[in-house]
């Protein structure tokens, strides 16, 4: 499943940002939806995860209380809406697709986005 991330950019401590991922050309119909991020000079870390069906959801510590992550069926459309940015949420940021029920390892999913960078200055 071809994913396209779009929505990132540069905000202050504090803002908000929503992340989109889109399907290219195939409907994400029976998979787990994740996002993850990579700071510079540290690995890629999970974020959150929903499943299609039905809607499931599942945070990192980090993130909860300030993102959610959300579909759109009807459009083939994941968001992260990200709140309360903080310097320490600057990273790249990637939707990836999994066909396993709870998956938060890097390795758990077959599908990648290229990335879109988040910046939040202090």
């Amino acid at each position: 499943v071809p994913l396209v991330e779009s929505g990132g950019g540069l905000v202050q401590a504090g803002d908000s940002l929503r992340l989109s991922c889109a399907a290219s050309g195939r409907t994400f119909s029976g998979y787990t939806l994740g996002w993850f991020r990579q700071a510079p000079g540290k690995e890629r870390e999970f974020v959150a995860y929903i499943r299609w069906s039905g809607g499931s959801t599942y945070y990192t510590d980090s993130v909860k209380g300030r993102f959610a992550i959300s579909r759109e069926n009807t459009r083939n459309m994941m968001y992260l809406q990200m709140n309360g940015l903080k310097p320490e949420d600057t990273a790249i940021y990637y939707c990836a697709a999994s066909s396993l029920q709870g998956p938060t390892r890097e390795y758990e999913y077959t599908s990648w986005g290229q990335g879109t960078q988040v910046t939040v200055s202090s």
